[in-house]
């Protein structure tokens, strides 16, 4: 009984980042679906931050009422700025590119994220640049790969694959008909390829750029659910400017019990809400590199997904790509969870030192000096965490 009840304790963190990666892909295939039939990524921005905030504001007011800080008028502007880089220029951009491109293609490059945030990093001095160690060297050439791998997925499209079961399908002709709209819809000219592309990198980068942002922002304001709830209720009102200025159509804005509105809820609630509590519990229990290394398996979801439900095709520049890309993800992970692994064996020597240091002074002033030692080691460890989980 003890030997299942342990195997089931470490089973639960492999089965809810898979079962995350199925939440992620069903959200990328529903989101295609609706964009292919007309609606506008504009309003479904705005929709999807709605669920979003009434789906998480209530946690939020219950569970940190008690240590919820102080707004200020800096902190108000950083969330500001959070808000326009993640719910309105990435979200927007990359149902762009989803829309110009496809569910596979995109999941494929959204996988650079971990470079383009090791990039920030080092350009705003938050990683330091050590090519002598082995870590920085990995990550310096995963970043390299990554880059690699979204340039040959942007200008090479190549042949395209044929897969056992979309060549049986399109083969069969009593089913020809009702596959001709998802075929047509999933033809892409070059100049679409390369657009969504751009749309897509410029998306992942405003979602790096948060994190590096979002770093410095839960220093002063360390209430997560609440920083959620508030980046996304301010990105749900941007939203409601930006679809204003872009669509003069008031029909864009109406929604029934469609598939406009399972994409929207769906992305709100399960991608916004339910994603976000699951993965910050895997994160604490096992750390970021492992709920990160996970994230090639939504890929792998979505290209099923996708070319069963909406006959997606895909071509052998996004293979190439995608493989180069995860291979360069794992090696910016890898380095990433070897570094922070020495950070922890380093504070786990330092502290026996600080400790014995304080141990040879005078009782009062030596006590105090070994706990603001102690304080010191453990907090240098605490942020280099932190920053491996914003990076990874």
């Amino acid at each position: 009984m003890a030997r299942c009840t342990g195997f089931v304790e470490k089973a639960k963190p492999y089965v809810a980042m898979i079962s995350l990666q199925f939440g992620y892909a069903g959200m990328n295939v529903l989101t295609k679906v609706s964009l292919n039939q007309g609606m506008s990524h504009y309003v479904l921005v705005v929709y999807r931050h709605a669920f979003a905030t009434l789906s998480i504001a209530p946690f939020a007011l219950v569970l940190e009422r008690k240590v919820r800080p102080k707004m200020t008028w800096p902190i108000f502007w950083q969330i500001f700025v959070l808000a326009m880089l993640g719910p309105v220029i990435d979200q927007n951009f990359y149902y762009a590119g989803l829309k110009f491109t496809g569910p596979t293609f995109a999941c494929a490059m959204s996988n650079i994220l971990p470079a383009m945030t090791f990039v920030l990093a080092v350009i705003f001095r938050m990683e330091k640049l050590q090519m002598r160690k082995v870590t920085c060297q990995a990550k310096v050439l995963g970043t390299v790969l990554t880059v690699a791998g979204a340039m040959l997925m942007t200008l090479y499209k190549g042949p395209l694959m044929q897969l056992a079961w979309t060549t049986n399908r399109h083969a069969s002709s009593s089913r020809a008909a009702a596959e001709a709209p998802a075929a047509a819809a999933a033809e892409i000219s070059g100049r679409d390829w390369f657009l969504g592309s751009v749309f897509v990198i410029v998306a992942t980068l405003a979602w790096a750029s948060l994190f590096v942002l979002q770093t410095h922002t839960i220093k002063q304001y360390s209430a997560q659910l609440s920083l959620t709830t508030l980046v996304c209720f301010v990105g749900t009102l941007q939203a409601v400017v930006v679809t204003f200025a872009m669509e003069r159509r008031a029909s864009v804005w109406t929604i029934g019990f469609d598939m406009n509105l399972l994409a929207a809820a769906y992305a709100g609630i399960v991608t916004s809400s339910i994603a976000y509590y699951v993965q910050g519990l895997v994160i604490q229990k096992t750390g970021p590199v492992f709920a990160s290394a996970f994230s090639p398996l939504m890929m792998i979801i979505v290209a099923v997904m996708g070319s069963f439900i909406l006959s997606e095709k895909i071509y052998l520049g996004a293979v190439l790509g995608a493989v180069i890309i995860v291979a360069g993800l794992y090696s910016v992970l890898w380095g990433k969870e070897k570094e922070t692994r020495e950070k922890e064996a380093d504070a786990k020597t330092a502290l026996p030192m600080a400790v014995v240091a304080s141990s040879s002074s005078s009782d009062d002033d030596d006590d105090g000096a070994a706990g603001i030692a102690a304080a010191g080691v453990v907090g240098d460890g605490a942020a280099g965490c932190t920053t491996s989980g914003m990076t990874a």
